[in-house]
């Protein structure tokens, strides 16, 4: 099945994402639509454009869907910015936020309506509420920096409102005269700890961040009001594209993107960010154009990366580290260990939830009565830590929940009846025991929850215990696994090809924990192990407080190629509190975030790893060349590339906030001149790159033909990459290594000057091709 009958009328040749944020409003992005349209790309794309939080700088907490948030300039200036796009000959495109709103009453003027009037609001439908979790019908919210009666004397009724260190909770009408503990016990809610949130929550949150609320978009009613201002500038021709955020969040994703390519008119070009897992493909059905690309970055860092040196490095890593296997000795057991923590601490609430609705729909169910709470919570836990993908959806659970997950999980009890319970809940996720809006309910509160376990698990907490090659760790990644073959990587190009040709490909975005110009540098390092090993003997006199911490921050610094501990140290940081191993960011342990400060300051954030030895400095061109040839790939290979701010040069950026930082055109360097070389001949040729064209691998003949990655889109198009550049050098280079092109004639779009023949009998050596720069974009020259 292809899915050309999903691609829009108008299908972006590149686009380029800018993160706005009140430091950078639409007014700044207007400024600089002329650069971005010097580059080549045919739309922008825009960061969340709705009223969010005052403040943020990322607008994912929405506030209000009504309007266009203020603080970028309003409604008025993004109508500016997109007239302005337009002159210039480009479009919009913005990131779409269905699955969840900020959790604030004093900003969210839904939730504050909820909370002052209970069920009976209008907007009572609009949130996943869980009054159960709460007192009789009061909504737990749990908000408060400490326990109830620590902070009971700082609360105070001013204005009609509850008030407390700048937070804000509506009143129920006619109780703002009631003495205090009356007060609090008359609302709709019940004001908690916020450490309660773990275990006891009143509302579907995003992942574990509690400060976000989940919404209800399956209900036609809260889809009409939360998107209809984005659906007005649809239509006014202001928005061409979404980018739909998080929708493994939404209870029935397929449902949405059904309803709002009913609402576009199929006008818009639309990509999801849906993360997949290995040999994971995109639901046929979903009317969009394809993922947002972590799929493609996962092909191209992969095809890049030497697998023998992987595995050297990792063996090295558990020696130097020394860690147990599910503690980042060994990656599957590192993965596992870390989704049991997660299921069972951080998503305890979660878990709370789904155990009560089983409980519920068997008591209703002769057949599934008799089984203890605690049972069906082991058996929930146990079946959503053996979910391979990040959720199953309403067709194929049978292939995610399968008869060997169901064994693994019911071997977690130890009196075999009770285990019965795992087939009990497992029924109800593939149906068999009904079909009611409960069943459905479970169905889809489940599948929210896997998908927040698996980000929570995988990319928050295993990715920092496992570390022998930090560039593989990265969202859609395979730690276990962080090359991809030739073979693989062709085979995977052609699929896009044929069926998500208009889907999106990214290198670097606002979510990557490294940069492509870092993980470069980084991915380099498997190439030459002992290298690595050598600048680790060089440093080992810097005490860090654990191995692993050293190998991480090293590897870091490395990759970031400059001392910089303003930048380092926060990343680092992180690190180790995501890891979760010796502080974490809700259980922090000052003494040791001291010691990791102090050896990033001495070490990691000071020497300059990168030229502390000949060998290390030899890397550079080898890391330029990985760098460049990633860069290109991406431009080139099927689907709509897109540049994150500042990539059309060098950019080294680490995680967030590091990467988002305000956007700030720069000086034009040799990756400038390959950009604009290839958007340039996307925006010549767009029916050689989009629905409708092809691709074609193509192979090298002769001793280093291993080290060649090459393809051709519709005939029109080659491109050629080194791979494995420091490798090919220590084989001796090139030497009688050719590459037959498709027959005509060629030209050289990266220098201007150059011409080749193809065909057959037209053998080109690509010790000439590769003579002046690792990679080549060759273009039929018209007959």
């Amino acid at each position: 099945m292809t899915s050309h009958r999903h691609a829009p009328a108008v299908v972006p040749t590149a686009t380029y994402r800018l993160q706005l944020q009140p430091a950078f409003p639409f007014a700044a992005a207007e400024r600089a639509v002329p650069h971005l349209a010097g580059l080549g790309v045919s739309h922008l794309h825009l960061s969340p454009v709705l009223e969010a939080v005052p403040g943020s700088a990322h607008g994912y907490d929405v506030t209000d869907h009504r309007a266009v948030r203020a603080e970028l300039g309003g409604e008025a200036g993004l109508r500016s910015l997109a007239a302005t796009a337009r002159a210039h000959g480009l479009g919009l495109v913005v990131d779409l936020v269905p699955n969840h709103m900020a959790a604030s009453p004093r900003h969210n003027h839904a939730l504050r309506e909820v909370l002052r009037d209970g069920p009976e609001s209008p907007y009572a439908r609009w949130f996943d509420l869980d009054r159960s979790a709460g007192d009789g019908d009061r909504l737990l919210l749990p908000v408060l920096p400490a326990r109830l009666s620590e902070v009971r004397d700082r609360l105070r009724v001013e204005d009609g409102v509850l008030r407390l260190d700048g937070q804000e909770f509506p009143l129920r009408a006619g109780t703002e005269e009631l003495p205090l503990d009356e007060l609090l016990a008359a609302q709709w809610y019940r004001l908690g700890w916020w450490r309660l949130a773990r275990t006891e929550l009143g509302y579907r949150r995003f992942f574990t961040v509690s400060d976000l609320i989940g919404v209800r978009v399956e209900d036609p009613e809260v889809f009409t009001a939360t998107h209809a201002k984005i659906l007005q500038l649809v239509a006014d021709g202001v928005i061409e594209g979404l980018r739909i955020d998080h929708p493994d969040g939404l209870a029935d994703p397929q449902g949405y993107l059904e309803r709002l390519a009913e609402a576009t008119g199929g006008r818009c070009w639309t990509v999801v960010e849906k993360i997949l897992t290995g040999p994971e493909t995109l639901p046929d059905a979903w009317p969009v154009a394809g993922t947002t690309g972590y799929d493609a970055l996962r092909l191209v860092d992969g095809v890049l990366t030497d697998p023998e040196g992987a595995a050297e490095l990792t063996a090295l890593y558990r020696e130097f580290a020394g860690r147990s296997a599910d503690r980042g000795g060994e990656w599957e057991a590192t993965a596992r260990r870390a989704a049991y923590e997660v299921v069972r601490h951080d998503l305890a609430a979660e878990t709370a939830v789904l155990t009560r609705a089983a409980a519920r729909l068997c008591a209703a169910d002769p057949a599934l009565q008799d089984h203890a709470p605690w049972a069906l919570r082991t058996a929930i836990e146990e079946l959503l830590v053996r979910v391979p993908v990040y959720r199953p959806y309403r067709t194929g659970a049978e292939r995610v929940l399968t008869p060997e997950a169901a064994r693994g999980a019911r071997a977690a009890f130890a009196v075999p009846e009770e285990a019965a319970a795992v087939d009990a809940v497992r029924g109800l996720l593939l149906g068999t025991h009904g079909d009611s809006p409960g069943h459905r309910a479970f169905r889809a509160r489940f599948a929210q929850t896997s998908s927040a376990l698996r980000a929570k698990s995988t990319e928050d907490t295993a990715f920092y215990r496992y570390a022998p090659l930090l560039s593989a760790n990265e969202v859609g990644g395979d730690p276990g696994r962080p090359a991809v073959g030739v073979a693989e990587f062709h085979a995977a190009c052609a699929r896009l090809a044929r069926d998500w040709p208009a889907g999106g490909t990214v290198l670097t975005t606002h979510d990557t924990k490294r940069s492509a110009d870092v993980r470069a540098a980084i991915a380099v390092l498997a190439q030459c192990p002992d290298v690595w090993a050598g600048l680790l003997a060089e440093v080992a006199g810097i005490p860090a407080p654990d191995p692993h911490l050293a190998w991480t921050a090293w590897q870091t610094a490395f990759g970031f190629g400059t001392p910089d501990p303003e930048r380092i140290g926060p990343a680092v940081l992180k690190a180790v509190r995501e890891e979760g191993l010796r502080t974490s960011w809700t259980e922090q342990d000052p003494a040791y975030e001291r010691a990791v400060a102090d050896f990033v300051a001495a070490g990691p954030g000071r020497v300059p790893l990168r030229t502390a030895s000949e060998a290390a400095f030899a890397l550079e061109p080898h890391i330029r060349a990985h760098a460049d040839g990633a860069a290109l790939v991406q431009l080139t290979m099927p689907g709509v590339p897109e540049l994150y701010q500042g990539t059309e040069r060098e950019y080294r950026a680490l995680v967030d906030p590091d990467n988002r930082a305000p956007f700030a055109p720069g000086p034009d360097d040799g990756r400038t001149a390959l950009v604009r070389a290839a958007l340039r001949l996307r925006r010549e040729r767009p029916a050689a790159f989009g629905p409708g064209g092809t691709y074609l691998p193509l192979t090298a003949e002769g001793p280093a033909a291993a080290h060649c990655l090459a393809f051709a889109r519709s005939g029109e198009v080659v491109t050629a990459v080194t791979r494995l550049s420091l490798r090919l050098a220590e084989a001796g280079g090139w030497r009688d290594t050719e590459l037959v092109l498709p027959a005509g004639r060629w030209a050289d779009v990266l220098d201007g000057v150059r011409e080749f023949t193809g065909g057959p009998e037209s053998e080109l050596k690509l010790a000439e091709l590769f003579a002046d720069r690792p990679v080549a974009l060759l273009a039929r020259i018209p007959s």
